[in-house]
This record gives C-alpha cells, sequence and structure tokens, in this order.
C-alpha cells in the first residue's frame, strides 16, 4: 500500500490528478494506492502535525492562496517530513526552490498521464528499494524511517523497549519484545539474546562467556546459556558472508500505538 496525498486549491486539478493515479494502477495493479485530497496547505500541514501522517507520494501545487507550495515544503523538511514531493505548476519559475527542498519532480500543468506515468515508475521503484533497508517507527510522536544498518540493539525494559541507535541516541517504543523481534527475524543479522536483548551482529566488537562488547562501546552481560548459541551464530552468520544485498532483503513496518 502506497499512500498518496494531492493538495491543490483547486478541484478540477485534484480530481485530474487522482483520475490519472487510479488509471496508472488500473494498469499496474502490482501497486495499490491510498489517495487523500487536500484543498489547501493549512490542512495538509495539519493532518501531517497532528495525525503522524506521512505520505510516500505528495502532489504538491505550487501557486495557492496564503502560501505557496514551495514554502509548504520547506516547513515539511523542517518538520523532519522525507515524503517523496512532485511539485504540479503552471510555471517553471520555481524550479530552484524546487531543488532546495530536495523535490522527486517539477511537473509543469496540464500534466500528462504519460508524463505522471514516467514519474510513477521512478518513485515506487525507489520507494520500494528504501523500504527493504528501513523500519518505519513512531519515535517521539512523529513517524519515522530508521535504517537498518543504524540499529546497534534493542533492550525489553518493562513497557518500553529501547532501540540504542548509531548515533548514540535511543528509541523509546511502545512495543513487545515479542513484536519488535516478529518485524526483525527476517534479517539474518539480528538475534535474540536472552529475554532482554535483540542484537545487531554486525555491530558486536567482541564477545566472550560473560558479556559481549559492541562497536559503539557499550558491554551487555551475557545471562546464563547464552553465550554458546550466540557464538554459532555470530559464526555462521560471517561464514555466509554477512548482510544479505538488496535483491534478499524484506520490508519491516513497526507500528505503535
Amino acid at each position: 500500500m502506497y499512500q498518496i496525498a494531492l493538495c491543490d486549491d483547486e478541484i478540477t486539478e485534484l480530481d485530474k490528478t487522482e483520475k490519472m493515479l487510479q488509471s496508472y494502477q488500473k494498469d499496474d495493479t502490482e501497486y495499490e494506492f491510498e489517495i487523500c485530497r487536500f484543498k489547501n496547505a493549512e490542512q495538509l500541514l495539519e493532518v501531517i502535525k497532528n495525525q503522524n501522517y506521512m505520505p510516500d507520494l505528495l502532489f504538491l501545487d505550487i501557486y495557492m492562496p496564503g502560501k505557496l507550495g514551495t514554502e509548504v515544503a520547506k516547513e515539511l523538511r523542517d518538520m523532519g517530513n522525507n515524503s517523496k514531493i512532485i511539485f504540479l505548476t503552471t510555471s517553471v519559475n520555481h524550479a530552484l526552490e524546487a531543488f532546495r527542498v530536495d523535490a522527486a519532480q517539477y511537473l509543469v500543468k496540464p500534466v500528462l498521464e504519460k508524463d505522471l506515468f514516467f514519474v510513477l515508475n521512478r518513485l515506487l521503484k525507489e520507494i520500494e528499494r528504501e523500504r527493504k533497508k528501513y523500519l518505519l517507527l513512531r519515535i517521539d510522536g512523529k513517524i519515522c524511517r530508521v535504517a537498518l544498518q543504524d540499529i546497534v540493539y534493542c533492550e525489553a525494559q518493562r513497557k518500553y523497549q529501547h532501540l540504542y541507535l548509531t548515533d548514540g541516541t535511543c528509541a523509546l517504543l511502545r512495543l513487545t519484545m515479542t513484536e519488535i523481534y516478529k518485524m526483525l527475524s527476517d534479517y539474518v543479522e539480528f538475534v535474540k539474546v536472552g529475554v532482554s536483548y535483540i542484537v545487531n551482529l554486525e555491530h558486536i566488537g567482541n564477545l566472550n562467556s560473560q558479556e559481549l562488547q559492541l562497536d559503539n562501546g557499550e558491554k551487555l552481560h551475557l545471562p546464563r546459556g547464552a553465550y554458546q548459541p550466540l557464538k554459532e551464530q555470530y559464526f555462521q552468520y560471517y561464514c555466509r558472508g554477512g548482510i544479505q544485498d538488496d535483491s534478499g532483503d524484506h520490508t519491516a513496518f513497526i507500528h505503535t500505538s
């Protein structure tokens, strides 16, 4: 499922874009869209801010009353939103501003169906590749993409799980350890250590019968009976070449309450 947002103050333009998206979906049944329409910038920003909405694709008109689409895009980027933005406009005058907010595409109205389909083919493939490398997490009230390679380990602490990342931050997740491991179990680099830890084998620096040391300098005490199976998993992982390539990756999504 792909979340697609349309924002334009002209209802006829919203109708045209939605119709082309529906036509694309009929031609390529591999993709399923959920389309949300917004008639002004304020409505879009309110939903994204207050409802943790992060569309995969955002079709954004530039000339709207009160606020330019490029200004909306800058606000979204400042909020940490990394949706792929496709600007729709009647002028090429704002191409430079679009570049500055990392726009995925800039289309001049009237948009032809073949041009839109060409853009969709490229962007949907990009999203598929990205989904194979990331978890979708709610952190501090915001939906964030976290790269698998940035996860060092996860620790169970009462109602919350603590997810430690390579940049030194710790994300609190309101999930059970079982739920998190279910999402990570398809990735051979993640292993359970006792009942309290899930560890990324890529980040283990040293390992002995008492503890493991991670490449961020932290040391985790090994519970009784954990050393031997962990040593075997560690050895087998490196014997088969470490992390799978992109073709062997899977997509994992974590949704928190």
